[in-house]
């Protein structure tokens, strides 16, 4: 018989041996989190005024800091409803203009800001998520309704921004009216486990899923964020409101069944709050835009139209206080005008992704994985800003570098999946 001492050297080796996987999941979760977790900044360019756009330069006050903003106000700032517009990853406010544009004809105020990390805000130290989406968005929303101008107020978040939105949305209850998701994500481990695709890292299903589940876990921890808590589908379960759930067809970063995913979690939310004896909640629609891509589905114009019929629905009641030269919304003329709109993307001679264009060599990406060099964030250059315009002025223009429209960027996040083999980015 062996003797005690070997078999327990054996169960040890054995132990040791079967650790290994995890150690390698864990370096690998870590190496993800710090190449994809600091964006590029990407400084806006244009101001409104580049657009026709009236705009008044503001800050959004939030638990990063303050945040610059634009109000752009409609109807010459009569009373009426606003809408809080969110960028996506390595984004920024000037991205959000076609958008603002479409909503500006139909009759809404708008205010779009820069999430932090992004645009001209200071870099971060800590990794950022849908977590600070989310808590900026929500401190965006505040700021909107502090306006006299604005009556009532919604979101219009897109990709990483939409869930971010989202979230806000359920958090603030009665005091959000409207919700838009476009090309947004249903949870964070479907979308880790869908960057591993779009890298081309293969990594075999048995595996992959619970990869993905450890990274966002290891990603969201340094800002005590949970995964459940940051899921888009929770919190158009939870949100009450109307919901306008967008895709388009041809989205390659984040899949159009995503968008039926969200659908399902927001309807189950309605059945539950009727069996709670609860109202059922505001209607939940739903567009898949034909030929739409991840970005740009403002250039669509069943789009256009959709957006703005479903808020100016959303938004059309009177508020509860003063009404005096209130503006309410008819749905088909929001529609109309909003159609009528040449919405174009912001020129932008570099649509790459930082983690993409500046990936490490194989040697260090291996040395990275197996912990023989600490995992290099991406360098975040500094960022200059844009020169202040006065309330309701024109501002600074800023004319946009001539060329073609640019091709769709490279996967967001989606090298962000294969930290040790390839670069790290996430969704815009």
């Amino acid at each position: 018989m062996p003797s005690v001492n070997r078999v327990a050297r054996r169960a040890g080796f054995l132990a040791a041996l079967g650790a290994i996987p995890l150690a390698l999941a864990y370096r690998f979760a870590v190496v993800y989190r710090v190449r994809a977790g600091l964006p590029r900044r990407v400084v806006p360019r244009l101001t409104p005024a580049d657009r026709g756009l009236p705009f008044e330069d503001t800050i959004v006050r939030s638990s990063g800091g303050d945040l610059p903003a634009w109000f752009i106000p409609a109807r010459g700032g009569a009373r009426g409803p606003g809408i809080v517009l969110v960028h996506g990853w390595e984004s920024n406010r000037d991205r959000t203009l076609p958008n603002a544009q479409v909503l500006h004809a139909a009759g809404f105020h708008v205010l779009t800001f820069d999430v932090r990390g992004h645009g001209a805000n200071p870099a971060e130290e800590m990794p950022i998520s849908v977590g600070e989406f989310r808590d900026d968005a929500t401190a965006a929303l505040d700021t909107l309704l502090t306006r006299p101008e604005v009556t009532r107020a919604g979101f219009l978040g897109h990709s990483l921004g939409a869930v971010g939105a989202a979230l806000a949305a359920a958090a603030a209850g009665d005091r959000c009216d409207a919700l838009v998701v476009s090309s947004a994500p249903a949870d964070p481990r479907s979308l880790t486990r869908q960057t591993f695709r779009l890298a081309n890292l293969w990594i075999p299903e048995p595996f992959a899923t619970p990869l993905a589940a450890l990274t966002s876990r290891v990603y969201v921890r340094p800002r005590g964020h949970r995964v459940r808590d940051l899921s888009a589908s929770r919190a158009v379960a939870s949100y009450a409101g109307p919901i306008l759930l967008v895709h388009g067809v041809e989205d390659s970063v984040v899949p159009p069944s995503h968008l039926g995913r969200l659908e399902l979690a927001a309807l189950a939310g309605q059945r539950a709050r009727v069996a709670g004896g609860f109202p059922a909640g505001g209607p939940i629609e739903s567009l898949l835009v034909a030929e739409g891509h991840h970005s740009w589905l403002y250039e669509h114009e069943p789009y256009r139209r959709a957006v703005a019929a479903f808020l100016a629905g959303a938004l059309s009641r009177p508020s509860a206080g003063d009404r005096t030269s209130e503006i309410l919304l008819v749905p088909k003329e929001a529609a109309d005008r909003a159609a009528a709109v040449d919405a174009r993307r912001i020129p932008d001679p570099d649509e790459a992704f930082a983690a993409i264009t500046t990936a490490p060599s194989r040697r260090r990406r291996m040395a990275e994985l197996i912990g023989a060099a600490h995992p290099a964030a991406v360098e975040v250059p500094p960022s200059p800003t844009l020169p202040p315009s006065p309330a309701y002025g024109n501002g600074a223009t800023l004319a946009p570098e001539a060329g073609p429209p640019p091709e769709p960027s490279p996967p967001p996040e989606a090298a962000a999946a294969a930290g040790p083999r390839d670069a790290i980015a996430s969704p815009r």
